[in-house]
Formats: C-alpha cells, structure tokens, sequence
C-alpha cells in the first residue's frame, strides 16, 4: 500500500512547489484501488496531486473522518475533479461546528453542509461499520476506556439551539487489512488515538496493527500551538502504542509539534512524521 500525503500543514524542503495548508489530506494506492481520506481546507490538495502526478479523476472512493473544515474544506473541488467517486462519512445529527477561546473568540469549523443536500447523490452517510472496498472498513463506534484529547474543550456544536461540548459522533475511522496486517486511519482523533487503535483491534482482533496513519489532536489550543494535557499524559500515550506492536505509527497534523517530540522521545523509530509531499510504502 502507497500512501501519498497531498496537503499537511508543513512542507517538504525539496519540494516547495507544493503547497502546505492545515489541513489533511491522503491518496492511498490498495490492491488496484484508489482512496482520497480528506481532503484538506481548501482546493490546494488538488493543485498539490497534479504536481505530484496523481490522478484525483481515478479515485474509486472517497473518505470523510470528520466533519471539520480542515478535513472537509475541499469537498467542492473533489466533486467538480471527479464524477463517480461516492463520498463516506458518518451521518451528523447536529450543526454549526465551533471553536471557540478566550471566553470571547467564536468561529465556525464547519463543513459546507448545503453541499451534501446539493450532490446528495455523491455522499453516503454512514451510522455503522461498513467495507467499502475489499478489505478496506469503516469503523464508527469509537469509544473506549481512554480519556479523549483535552483539545477538544475548544470544540463545540449546536444542538437544540445552543452549543454543547462536541461529543464527535461525526467521526470515524478507516481500516485497511492487507496479508501482513492492517493500517488505522484516524484523521483528527477527536475520538483518542488509543481508543481508535483499540477500536480496530476489537473489529479485528486476528490482525496485528502494521501501521497508524494520522493526527492525534494532542495539540491545544492551535492559536497559541499548545500542547494538550501534560507531558506525562503524553508520554503515557506513547508508551500505550508502543505497547500495541504497532509497527510504525506516522502522526502530523494536528499532533502538533511539542506533541510530537514528547512522542518520540518515547516512541523512537517506531514514530515518524509526515508532511505536504511524503510518500509512504506501508
């Protein structure tokens, strides 16, 4: 399996014609088929595919984790690209995606919600696991034992009129299970990374976890790029992958950078980075 990453927030030094956003986006070449996982704020994935040589014309299926711009901004621009690729994405009850900081800073992080009442036709809302493609599944009961990301206090939703705390139950996870084992997609993992991990592990409890591909949310507030939660937590975080067996885990996004080097300082090889550009053979 070949995983391309077409928008990250960082870039690669030796290929500054493409363009970084926060955002994520994936291309992922699978047993003849191709996946797009998110796709990034804005049309900037797509620009960032042809300079890569990658035909987003041919994706067979699309993936949506969650339902925030970061992951979902280029939805418009996927749809004008390509003509048959149905959209995944779990079934929203609730609206009006926010941000919100400081006792006084508001602002949606939404997607583009009258898209999906638009080109009905091209999106599949999803409320249980589903295979897409032959071994390739959709995960949608994601919680578990482990506290969920404390960056989420930051997020909030409308329901009933007035905003509660996210409970993210727009997101999901993507399984691919190959000969050697399977790879976890998380996109944001709103969810806990671990309770993802764990999620996959409980669907499919034969297969070892070859590989986890995606952000952990284990940045703060993105304002100030903070780290959520102590370095202790984190650390306990890497020390829990590790003990999974995971062959090698990429993280990025909204891992955030301070994040990161507490991960790794834990993790080793075993935890690499990725960034607008970088290509992965899993």
């Amino acid at each position: 399996m070949r995983v391309s990453v077409l928008v990250e927030n960082s870039g690669l030094e030796d290929r500054d014609d493409l363009s970084p956003e926060f955002g994520l986006s994936l291309h992922i070449e699978n047993s003849g088929h191709t996946i797009l996982f998110d796709c990034g704020t804005s049309g900037v994935f797509a620009d960032n595919a042809e300079k890569m040589g990658i035909d987003l014309e041919a994706v067979d299926v699309a993936v949506l984790s969650h339902h925030h711009f970061d992951h979902g901004g280029g939805l418009a621009r996927f749809l004008e690209i390509n003509n048959d690729a149905k959209i995944y994405l779990r079934a929203c009850p609730d609206h009006g995606h926010t941000f919100k900081a400081f006792g006084f800073l508001k602002r949606f992080i939404g997607i583009d919600v009258d898209l999906l009442e638009r080109q009905a036709d091209r999106f599949v809302l999803i409320e249980e696991p589903l295979e897409i493609n032959p071994g390739v599944v959709l995960l949608t009961n994601l919680s578990g034992t482990h506290p969920r990301p404390k960056g989420n206090d930051y997020l909030w939703v409308e329901r009933d009129g007035r905003l509660i705390h996210d409970p993210f139950d727009h997101e999901l996870e993507m399984v691919i299970k190959e000969e050697d084992g399977m790879t976890v997609f998380t996109g944001c993992s709103h969810s806990g990374v671990l309770n993802m991990v764990d999620a996959a592990i409980a669907r499919f409890p034969e297969e070892p976890v070859k590989a986890v591909f995606g952000g952990f949310h284990l940045i703060g507030n993105p304002l100030l790029k903070s780290m959520a939660g102590t370095r202790s937590e984190v650390e306990a975080i890497g020390r829990e992958m590790l003990d999974r067996n995971i062959t090698t885990v990429f993280s990025g996004h909204c891992t955030g950078e301070k994040a990161f080097s507490v991960l790794k300082s834990v993790m080793g090889e075993t935890l690499q980075s990725f960034s607008t550009g970088s290509t992965a053979e899993v």
